[in-house]
């Protein structure tokens, strides 16, 4: 055989940037509210009675918005770093739009809901938000930019047989 494989050169692929980037900032998001939750001993949703759906609600649209963003952002070609920001705001719109939206949906009132989603987007569990989605983003978008080959033991060289 003549040469390497294709595809094994060159940037990575929009899809799978897409996807490292994305399970990146769903872990990010994850253990950054819980860090946050445990340093500043405050639950990310403190009002009694809502339960768990706001914050999984919050999760999936925030991941949602994030990973359409992103796409945008690393199908374009050359990527562009701004791309970085949109995914940052969606990412964070979409966790606070979504926490409001599941507690109207499991029966809390307007300003029950509205003060939740205030205390989030104003504290440092907002800050912790758009940091995954910054950090995972830019990192996706450098996955797509990156004209770096794969990793060679030196065996693998033709030169030596």
């Amino acid at each position: 055989m003549s040469g390497e494989p294709q595809g094994t050169t060159g940037p990575v692929r929009p899809l799978t940037a897409l996807a490292f980037a994305t399970a990146g900032y769903v872990a990010l998001l994850i253990f950054g509210l819980g860090m946050t939750s445990l340093a500043t001993n405050a639950d990310v949703i403190a009002t009694p009675g809502l339960g768990q759906a706001p914050g999984v609600t919050a999760t999936v649209v925030s991941t949602a918005a994030f990973a359409l963003a992103l796409w945008v952002a690393v199908r374009r070609s050359p990527a562009s770093y701004v791309g970085s920001a949109w995914a940052t705001a969606a990412a964070f719109l979409g966790y606070v739009g979504g926490v409001w939206a599941a507690a109207i949906a499991t029966g809390t009132d307007l300003a029950v809901a509205s003060a939740v989603a205030g205390r989030i987007a104003t504290s440092w569990f907002g800050f912790v938000i758009a940091a995954a989605a910054f950090v995972a983003s830019w990192a996706g978008i450098a996955l797509v930019r990156t004209h770096a080959r794969r990793p060679r033991w030196p065996w693998e060289d033709e030169f030596d047989e």
